[in-house]
């Protein structure tokens, strides 16, 4: 009878441990997720598409390889229908480069998916959400921060992001971070909550996150896809995707069934508008040689102005001293 007792004792507090571990929020979604050796049958990867210049081996998914002029870029195929989630990436960009390196990779929650483009391997004008891992050491005009650059933008189809600029007219929040040719692991987090965009990082090897920056008011859609997607120009870098975790942080008891978010219109409300883009002065035409022999051709007639006015000045003094005589 005692064991019997017992065992109506152990079973409700089992119930209670099993909720609560559920409402650690920790309920990852497969679908959404890619983790090592990645291969499936042949070299297809459930629930993934890739373009470009991928390379995909058993311990990481190059986007692109140090190389000059590639993209490449990775695709979920299964729309996110989560309201709230989280999604932690483990990833490396290393590359030959010490001092010139580039361009950088993107994190995208977007409408449309598998179109290549200018934008780190991926599409323009795109809609919906981008985060942007910028490394091209050859700074783009003026800024007041280093690379590399963690920054997110949001777009609803409109904007275009101005690559001249690094994207700074049109980010909503942005961090120094420098991630690249580390030995260690490099990991990056991205939470969407209760319309609250918060990007961390864990990459000084301490196993914990540091917040890169937060926005309030970020407004995304559900039903939109998650890639990644990297480029190179005339400056390179390895850059690899080696494990996706995303989370969804719904509990199922906290979802409003009649709730639709697939019609929203991406927006953030501290969002900077775009401001017109600004060239950057042309450089002079003249060659090397030419300027030399410009600067010359001034020098030489700034010294004959000097001898000119020497030999002026002693004539005059010249014929003040015969005048006293």
């Amino acid at each position: 009878m005692m064991i019997f007792n017992d065992f109506l004792f152990i079973v409700p507090f089992m119930l209670a441990y099993s909720k609560a571990e559920w409402n650690t929020k920790d309920f990852m979604k497969r679908e959404h997720s890619l983790m090592k050796p990645y291969y499936g049958s042949g070299i297809d990867i459930p629930f993934w598409k890739f373009l470009g210049n991928v390379i995909i081996t058993p311990n990481y998914i190059r986007l692109t390889p140090d190389l000059q002029s590639k993209r490449g870029a990775i695709w979920n195929s299964v729309p996110v229908s989560a309201f709230n989630w989280e999604i932690q990436i483990q990833f490396s960009v290393h590359g030959k480069g010490k001092d010139l390196f580039g361009d950088g990779f993107a994190f995208w929650y977007t409408k449309d998916r598998l179109i290549e483009g200018p934008v780190f391997g991926s599409k323009d004008n795109f809609t919906g959400l981008a985060i942007i891992a910028d490394t091209y050491s050859n700074h783009n005009g003026p800024h007041n921060h280093q690379h590399p650059y963690i920054s997110a933008m949001v777009n609803d189809g409109s904007w275009q992001y101005d690559h001249d600029r690094d994207g700074t007219h049109t980010q909503i929040a942005g961090c120094e971070a420098k991630f690249r040719n580390l030995k260690h692991d490099t990991y990056l987090a991205i939470r969407y909550e209760n319309d609250v965009l918060t990007v961390s990082t864990d990459i000084e090897n301490k196993k914990a996150w540091k917040e890169c920056f937060k926005v309030v008011k970020v407004l995304l859609p559900t039903d939109y896809y998650i890639g990644f997607s990297a480029a190179t120009g005339d400056l390179s870098d390895n850059h690899d995707i080696i494990s996706v975790r995303f989370f969804e942080l719904d509990l199922p008891e906290n979802v409003q069934a009649n709730k639709d978010k697939s019609n929203i219109i991406p927006s953030a409300a501290f969002f900077e508008p775009p401001r017109e883009h600004v060239d950057d002065p042309k450089p002079s035409t003249l060659s090397g040689i030419k300027l030399f022999l410009l600067m010359l051709v001034v020098s030489l007639v700034l010294v004959a102005s000097v001898v000119l006015g020497i030999i002026f000045y002693q004539k005059q003094q010249e014929k003040g001293r015969k005048r006293l005589y």
